[in-house]
């Protein structure tokens, strides 16, 4: 393909974009072509431009000024997402930005009103909204086949703070990330967000149980809905194995869905094993779907990089807003504040400003 659209990389802190690099040079069909590399990291800098045959740059101004970078991937840590996004839209660059939107609502106001007032495209890189399960199981709610819906669960997991040399890295520094109930479970929170929509509040309990050097590391969220449903997030990042990801209760049937994130999908799991399924009280049985679930975590997140082309291509709309990326990190925040008072909050409770 010879009108490949050129791409530079704003960082390669978050580890996903390693994985949608190496979709995108081994599949040029996919209309990418990448082209240049920044990182305020020089061993950094140097490891990934050498790997993807990138022209390195030590100023992010000078990187976007280059002519041929039509679009950005912003994967730097998310301290440095607010200002890298402005800049790269006032040099009107389409861009994707990797997860969490911000630290802050602050923050993510500044990211919202410069994609707004420079016009520019924008999509969050959330890998649970192209899952190609997810897809099905919202299509699934959506059809009505299952009824009104009363309870969702979402379990998600990694197993990072086992790792020895967890603590070092910048994850768990506070001037570069906030935590990984922020950094991750996030994910599973924009999956409620993208299922159901915005709820009206949040009721969540996050604790340290492992490493107090490593904060926040098991939590449970339950997000209200004005009538229903109930919809629980829960996250531990010192989970070795697991099989459930999903789980539907609902008026006229159930859902299960398994092997959807790093324990469930990296771990031996019986030959032909289902990986979503749907029972309903018309039928009396179980349907299995016939989406084959991921091999691996691997090639879960890599499964990415072709929807993120189609959008820089032009071909699909974001897979999530600026704004709803803002409204995902306002859930986010919220469980924040539920945790340090004791209560239920309101997504619109000026507490979670503050955070």
């Amino acid at each position: 393909m010879n009108d490949r659209l050129s791409v530079g990389i704003l960082g390669f802190a978050h580890g996903h974009v390693n994985a949608y690099c190496n979709r995108w040079r081994a599949c040029p069909e996919m209309g990418v072509r990448l082209v240049a590399g920044w990182d305020h990291d020089a061993a950094r800098l140097k490891q990934n431009c050498d790997a993807y045959g990138l022209r390195p740059y030590t100023d992010a101004a000078a990187l976007l000024a280059a002519p041929d970078v039509q679009a950005v991937v912003v994967a730097a840590e998310t301290s440095l997402h607010a200002d890298l996004v402005e800049r790269a839209a006032a040099a009107g660059k389409a861009i994707v930005l990797q997860k969490p939107l911000a630290l802050t609502l602050s923050e993510a106001d500044r990211i919202v009103e410069a994609v707004a007032r420079h016009d520019v495209p924008f999509t969050m890189a959330w890998q649970m909204r192209v899952d190609p399960q997810n897809v099905q199981i919202k299509a699934l709610l959506q059809s009505g086949v299952l009824g009104r819906v009363f309870m969702v669960r979402r379990r998600h997991g990694l197993g990072v703070h086992l790792w020895p040399n967890f603590t070092e890295l910048w994850h768990v520094k506070p001037e570069l990330n906030r935590d990984i109930w922020a950094d991750d479970a996030a994910h599973a929170i924009d999956f409620i967000l993208w299922l159901l929509g915005a709820p009206e509040s949040v009721t969540a309990e996050i604790v340290s149980l492992h490493d107090p050097r490593v904060p926040m590391d098991n939590g449970i969220a339950i997000f209200r809905y004005p009538g229903g449903p109930l919809a629980e997030v829960s996250c531990s990042f010192v989970c070795p194995a697991m099989e459930n990801t999903v789980e539907v209760i609902a008026e006229k049937g159930s859902l299960v869905q398994n092997y959807g994130d790093v324990p469930s999908c990296n771990v031996p799991r019986p030959a032909g094993a289902c990986g979503l399924k749907w029972y309903t009280v018309e039928s009396g049985e179980w349907t299995c779907s016939d989406i084959p679930s991921p091999p691996n975590h691997g090639e879960r997140i890599a499964g990415l990089a072709g929807p993120l082309a189609e959008f820089l291509r032009g071909e699909r709309p974001p897979i999530a807003t600026a704004e709803e990326g803002r409204t995902a990190l306002r859930m986010t925040l919220a469980c924040y504040v539920s945790v340090r008072e004791g209560r239920r909050v309101r997504l619109d409770d000026p507490a979670i400003a503050a955070v």
